[in-house]
């Protein structure tokens, strides 16, 4: 069975860390899983943080043995020697590196899915790599697609799609821009954006959730949904045009309706994602009602990719007190997605 690959993130930080952790108790995803980073950092970081880890390097083609205690990976050595918690411009190219090598491995067919800790975009930029703004848009870049769309879901969203569930529903949210200026969201957001975004939503939803009939509810971009105008223009040039248009395709979409009034039960009821039209507006939301139990993951891609819904939090890098929560939703999410459209293909 194909393996799933974690990339380590930034050496500095919690990846590490959490993957570690994961290692340690035997995480069980049905599915085997390996890392991607450099041997002597994740033994440093094993003593560090005390844990009883063998870490093994594996040689190209190499399956993984999985037991608790046990962390397989695929060597990518560090640029420099790292110390916990302290960012190293040096090694900014390797963590682009464990990227790369995980995307190649699901684009060649030897990994099922990849997984993404946390990397800190600051140190990659600094490095020169100043066009670089996040996981989502290099992943886009690298497998040569046009339009992704960035969804994050809390873990009762991941388990919402299985016959007779009754427990909370769980939120997902996805974005119609991603990593911008707050200035320039307005003028991105197109008719020919917006319908590739919610076109990519709906058919993901269907294929990796198992939803028939995905209903999505839409954010207005301005407050109030635009006011009929009084507050911004492009509820009505825009946004509401464009989903007459995909409603005549088939899909269903509610909206746009005022963000500051769409993340409640009443409204939420009955829907299966939100598109908020950009970062902030929908994964603050997103995060106070499942921070640390949700995965970030990229939809449109020929490859299945999922995250962690954190950032790299060095001060807790070697600490011992960095949850593991959100890596384990993101693993297993891997594995079900992976399983998915296995089962499609």
């Amino acid at each position: 069975m194909r393996p799933l690959v974690i990339t380590a993130g930034e050496p500095a930080g919690i990846g590490p860390d959490l993957i570690l952790g994961l290692a340690a108790n035997g995480a069980e995803v049905g599915r085997p899983w390996l890392a991607i980073g450099d041997p002597e950092l994740f033994r440093q970081r094993a003593a560090q943080l005390d844990l009883a880890v063998e870490v093994v390097a594996l040689a190209d083609g190499e399956a993984p043995q999985m037991a608790p205690g046990r962390l397989s990976l695929w060597p990518v050595a560090l640029r420099s020697p790292c110390q916990a918690g302290t960012l190293s411009l040096a090694n900014a190219g390797h963590v682009l590196e464990c990227l790369d090598v995980a995307i190649a491995a699901c684009r060649a067919g030897r990994a099922a899915a990849m997984v993404t800790a946390p990397l800190h975009k600051g140190v990659i930029i600094e490095a020169g790599w100043t066009q670089f703004t996040g996981h989502t848009e290099y992943l886009r870049d690298a497998c040569g697609i046009d339009e992704v769309v960035m969804m994050l879901a809390t873990d009762d969203a991941l388990h919402a799609r299985q016959p007779g569930w009754q427990g909370d529903p769980g939120l997902r949210v996805a974005l119609a821009t991603t990593h911008l200026p707050l200035r320039d969201v307005a003028d991105a957001i197109t008719p020919a954006s917006l319908g590739r975004v919610l076109r990519i939503l709906d058919h993901d939803l269907r294929c990796d959730f198992g939803i028939a009939r995905p209903r999505i509810a839409v954010c207005g971009l301005n407050p109030h949904a635009g006011e009929d105008g009084h507050l911004g223009r492009e509820e009505l040039e825009v946004i509401t045009p464009t989903l007459e248009a995909l409603r005549g395709e088939g899909l269903t979409l509610d909206g746009p309706l005022p963000a500051d009034t769409l993340f409640t039960p009443r409204h939420l009821a009955g829907v299966d994602a939100v598109l908020a039209m950009y970062h902030d507006q929908g994964l603050a939301v997103l995060k106070y009602a499942g921070f640390g139990r949700g995965a970030n993951l990229t939809l449109g891609l020929p490859i299945v990719r999922t995250s962690v819904d954190h950032g790299t939090a060095l001060d807790l890098a070697a600490s011992g007190r960095a949850d593991g929560g959100s890596l384990r939703v993101a693993l297993n999410l891997a594995a079900e997605m992976a399983a998915a459209r296995a089962a499609s293909a």
